[in-house]
């Protein structure tokens, strides 16, 4: 059993070769317009796609990837993550049109957060998590792209990854994302409410959770027999524990108010409370969630089974 969640490290999602975003299949369901009722308050949906592109931008955990902690300028990239296959630097998404993707249109942006693909056509890194923001919306991507619009411009250039070959062959990325990328959306499940389809589209989609919390193998792709089941090296080279229902390896043993009060506060029913990167990860993306969406987050986690 997890005796803590200190080391569920920052989103492997966020740190792209040139851009982390979002890719979608308009039939993906419960888009953070949806959500967008608890940004907007009282309740009701806002007609600002700004503001609900900021809910968006919060839960994918955007900010943390992006940003040099303490030091950075806010969406200036240059952030490093340390993989199994090199070091990875995190880029400039403000809105600069030199460094930045101030010169994006919304085609190139919808491009890169579904297909990994920049605007020259040139592929990304899938340490970018686009085979998990590929599920998004439309309306998610085009509303996240109008936040980011929306911020300072910051002029500092992006800094080339440390990664050794062939992991840094850029030319073979076609080819995985040929083998490995599928652009299908997440199917309806029968049988399953719309609480545990918003639960679900928060971890896979959005929150690309299984990014990190799940095994890899030699060339990084995600094991989905064992998504969530955890990783023995996850970012930084540290160990990302379990969070399937498994009573001894996951939190199985959790409540659901349990999990969505985690979520929340980082408070774990023992009563410590998370650390490192995932105290990142609440600081700048759970806890900014609806209290309804923490609750789907942890009704679908409830339900995923245990790894065989």
């Amino acid at each position: 059993m997890l005796s803590r969640l200190p080391r569920l490290g920052i989103p492997l999602a966020v740190m792209a070769s040139g851009v982390f975003f979002v890719s979608v299949s308009e039939s993906a369901p419960a888009s953070a317009q949806e959500a967008g009722k608890g940004q907007a308050g009282k309740g009701q949906v806002s007609e600002d796609p700004v503001a609900r592109g900021e809910y968006i931008f919060n839960a994918a955990g955007c900010l943390g990837c992006h940003t040099v902690p303490k030091t950075g300028e806010r969406l200036a990239g240059g952030r490093a993550l340390k993989t199994p296959f090199g070091t990875f630097y995190s880029p400039n998404i403000t809105p600069d049109r030199e460094t930045g993707i101030g010169g994006w249109s919304e085609a190139d942006f919808v491009r890169a957060m579904r297909e990994g693909k920049a605007p020259d056509g040139s592929a990304y890194f899938p340490v970018f998590p686009y085979t998990s923001f590929t599920h998004l919306t439309d309306g998610d991507i085009r509303d996240l792209k109008a936040y980011i619009d929306a911020q300072p411009a910051v002029s500092q250039a992006n800094k080339p990854h440390e990664v050794s070959p062939p992991f840094g062959w850029r030319f073979l990325l076609p080819v995985w994302q040929t083998l490995f990328l599928d652009e299908s959306g997440l199917p309806e499940e029968a049988g399953r409410d719309e609480k545990w389809h918003r639960g679900r589209y928060l971890v896979q989609a959005a929150g690309h959770c299984g990014e990190c919390h799940s095994p890899r193998n030699f060339l990084g792709v995600v094991d989905h027999d064992r998504m969530l089941a955890g990783s023995a090296s996850g970012p930084e080279g540290k160990a990302v524990p379990s969070i399937t229902s498994d009573p001894d390896k996951g939190i199985g043993k959790w409540s659901q108010g349990e999990i969505a009060f985690m979520l929340e506060i980082g408070m774990q029913p023992d009563g410590d409370f998370v650390g490192g990167g995932m105290n990142e990860v609440v600081e700048n993306s759970t806890s900014k969630l609806t209290a309804e969406d923490r609750d789907a987050i942890a009704a679908y986690l409830k339900t995923v089974p245990p790894a065989p």
